[in-house]
């Protein structure tokens, strides 16, 4: 049988209740909010220029190194161009390790969503085993599914970065014999592709225990690998984590003396057919635009000076410098330009607060195109770029081809 409450007597009132005060946040506790907001950002900033610093001679070597290959060489010296791209591509490959991995301790994985197509960036990817393993004379087998083709929705920068760790270390713990990688792809829900990377070498295997080790951060397989073969103990405990950000997971099979296997799966969204014809990492060397523009480069790094005017004159664009932000705003608003090609990292006003500036500017230099280069690549980043109205954003190291590709972008 239900209770009721009983109703108060006839002419008394209810008291009422008092709303409890809100909970207050201690001053200490205030305090320690406010010292690790004070530390988040402290780490922000030195990523920032942790990456800016080293990702900008990186975009010199590796763009010397592609107008190099395009120049009457000789075969030795097209090897040792060679070399030189895949020393240089290692390097952007670990800087990215290092940076994503401080900030997943900070924020966690942001994953990007663009269009690429699958086919293009596998074969990408073959052409980097080729050159690795030549390097030290081991035999680059691959094997690609029929299925794997079309285009998908990922985050194409990560998973090449990733694959490519796994590539390096199968080379790396090959003294002689084979890498081979493999690929293929299935459909699965919604519209969905499972994606299997598969990286094989006959090289010198783990144990047991030391399969165990291998995904904790900073960790090597024993302490005689890291002597003989180097390595920080990053890379698989970073590629497992975007592994399983993307539905996936990575898992090995090896045996002390006859090699491993690293089974890397993914799972992305399927493109619709008209986005998924082009890849962003398989750009068109020959995209240009149709006239040579009048280009504002804002550029502090003398460096980065060098290289960008090597590659913009080789595209047949003119270029005028300016080292801030400040210094760019004023450029373009005295006129004489067709695109703004700004460094995201600058000082007097950053190259983003300048963007916001030059589209308050009450005149036509208010349109320019604006392309943004950063060399904190992050989907946060880009997005902060955007907003303040770049028209296009380059994560460094950037190479002649996706400038060309960007400026004809921008330009129409």
């Amino acid at each position: 049988m239900a209770k009721r409450k009983a109703k108060p007597p006839a002419g008394r009132r209810t008291p009422a209740k008092r709303a409890r005060p809100a909970k207050r946040t201690k001053p200490a506790r205030r305090a320690k909010l406010a010292t690790q907001s004070g530390e988040t950002h402290a780490i922000e900033r030195a990523l920032a220029a942790f990456a800016h610093d080293v990702r900008t001679p990186l975009t010199g070597i590796l763009a010397l190194g592609e107008l190099l290959a395009t120049s009457e060489l000789g075969e030795r010296e097209r090897r040792w161009v060679a070399s030189l791209k895949s020393a240089a591509d290692h390097l952007v490959a670990l800087t990215s390790l290092v940076v994503d991995a401080a900030k997943a301790e900070v924020h966690g994985l942001v994953l990007r969503h663009d269009v690429f197509d699958l086919r293009a960036f596998v074969e990408a990817l073959a052409d980097s085993l080729t050159v690795r393993a030549a390097g030290k004379a081991l035999i680059a087998e691959v094997v690609i599914g029929e299925e794997v083709s079309g285009g998908v929705i990922g985050d194409p920068v990560r998973l090449r970065g990733a694959i490519e760790n796994l590539i390096d270390n199968a080379v790396k713990f090959t003294p002689a014999g084979s890498v081979t990688l493999a690929v293929s792809a299935a459909r699965s829900r919604g519209g969905r592709v499972r994606v299997v990377f598969s990286v094989t070498d006959s090289g010198i295997g783990m144990s047991r225990a030391e399969v165990a080790r291998l995904f904790r951060p900073f960790a090597q397989a024993s302490a005689e690998v890291s002597r003989r073969f180097g390595g920080a103990g990053l890379g698989l405990m970073l590629v497992k984590r975007l592994a399983q950000a993307m539905d996936g997971d990575l898992a090995v099979t090896s045996r002390s003396g006859t090699g491993s296997t690293f089974r890397l799966s993914v799972v992305l969204a399927r493109a619709p057919a008209a986005q998924g014809e082009r890849s962003p990492d398989a750009r068109d060397p020959g995209a240009a635009t149709a006239r040579s523009a009048r280009i504002l480069c804002a550029e502090d790094n003398p460096y980065g000076r060098v290289i960008l005017s090597t590659i913009l004159k080789e595209l047949g664009h003119g270029v005028q410098f300016v080292g801030s932000g400040d210094a760019a705003v004023a450029a373009a608003a005295a006129g004489g330009y067709d695109l703004v090609l700004m460094d995201v990292t600058l000082p007097g006003g950053d190259g983003i607060e300048a963007t916001r500036r030059i589209r308050a500017l009450a005149s036509a230099a208010a349109r320019l195109p604006v392309i943004g280069i950063s060399g904190l690549s992050s989907a946060e980043e880009e997005a902060r770029a955007r907003a303040a109205g770049m028209n296009d954003y380059l994560a460094k190291p950037v190479s002649p081809a996706r400038l060309a590709k960007a400026i004809a972008g921008v330009m129409g």
